[in-house]
């Protein structure tokens, strides 16, 4: 294969062979559609926790297709993968209740009973950092194992995604990004962001209406969740009654404790072959508690870059030694976190 930007191009009496192939779960809501450049934004890191590091990122509009197999078999497996998240305690709490509870509609559904009055679409209110990215996919893939969702797979987009530029736009835009949802999740991050402070008219109340009604339209196709940070999520929510009666339970994701961060750092340090000593950790647990929660604090995010700077520290040290040993090679020590910039 050359080094070069071309794409591959094959003879004109050639036939193409396949071998050691296998299929990768792909449906039509994971392909682009001819409007996926109309809903494609700026690329951004998806928001993960603990062990949960190495999910691939998503950009707004992007989907992705995380199904590992379907059947309530499954369930024990993916809540015990929600319970070894750091922290989230609530949050954990919420979501394995909501995931007995659908389970008992489906139930009730297969016995031909009325199920009860139900709203999967969540608000989740938490500043930057706090996991609500990664619950959101947990949450698709476990409606997925009930069978309340034909995919599970999670669609990650924002104002920038969703919103058009001139009269006319915004409608379709939202509608391509929602339509590559269905089956699974609609995340929407920042979405307090399409009802501006201080605007009273907006494009993005147009968005708004046109979720409404989609929602409305494909009740048990899709689940929406609307993320952002507490107060402003209310604002969201009040200013559109269909929104109100939609969204009808919020999960509020509290800022990581210290003792939490150096966890996630640990579990970082593990996935990468690094080892982190009691002295080590203890230096770590100063760091986080001398950093100031401003609204800049990232959380989980904020653990992750640390970690990184522990590992270039770590580097220049090691760099210096003629026969680095195992133990020199994969400690992190008191003297690689870095120092809280004031």
């Amino acid at each position: 294969m050359h080094d070069t930007d071309e794409d591959l191009s094959q003879a004109d009496d050639a036939a193409a062979r396949f071998e050691q192939c296998r299929t990768i779960g792909v449906t039509a809501s994971t392909l682009p559609t001819a409007d996926a450049g109309d809903a494609a934004g700026p690329a951004r890191a998806a928001g993960t926790a603990g062990s949960t590091a190495g999910v691939p990122p998503t950009g707004p509009g992007t989907a992705v297709d995380l199904r590992e197999g379907t059947g309530e078999d499954r369930l024990p497996e993916l809540l015990a993968e929600l319970g070894d998240l750091v922290g989230l305690e609530g949050v954990k709490r919420e979501v394995e209740s909501m995931a007995k509870l659908m389970q008992l509609v489906k139930r009730r559904q297969e016995a031909g009973l009325q199920p009860p009055p139900l709203s999967r679409h969540l608000v989740f209110a938490g500043n930057p950092g706090t996991g609500k990215t990664t619950v959101a996919r947990l949450y698709g893939r476990l409606l997925a194992a009930l069978g309340l969702l034909t995919d599970g797979h999670l669609v990650e987009a924002d104002r920038g995604a969703l919103v058009g530029e001139y009269v006319g736009h915004t409608a379709p835009r939202t509608t391509a990004v929602f339509k590559r949802a269905l089956g699974g999740v609609l995340f929407i991050d920042e979405a307090y962001s399409l009802v501006p402070a201080g605007q009273s008219t907006d494009f993005g109340q147009e968005a708004i209406s046109t979720l409404v009604k989609l929602m409305e339209d494909h009740r048990d196709d899709v689940v929406v969740i609307a993320a952002g940070y507490p107060q402003d999520m209310e604002r969201l929510i009040d200013s559109n009654p269909g929104l109100a009666s939609r969204f009808t339970r919020t999960l509020r994701f509290d800022d990581y404790s210290s003792q939490d961060l150096v966890r996630i750092v640990e579990h970082q340090a593990a996935r990468h072959e690094y080892r982190i000593g009691d002295d080590t950790a203890a230096a770590l647990l100063d760091h986080f508690g001398s950093i100031a929660r401003t609204e800049r604090f990232g959380n989980g995010r904020t653990a992750r870059q640390v970690f990184q700077q522990m590992t270039e520290h770590h580097a220049m040290r090691v760099a210096d030694l003629s026969d680095p040993d195992a133990d020199d090679l994969t400690v992190l020590l008191p003297a690689d976190v870095p120092a809280v910039v004031s």
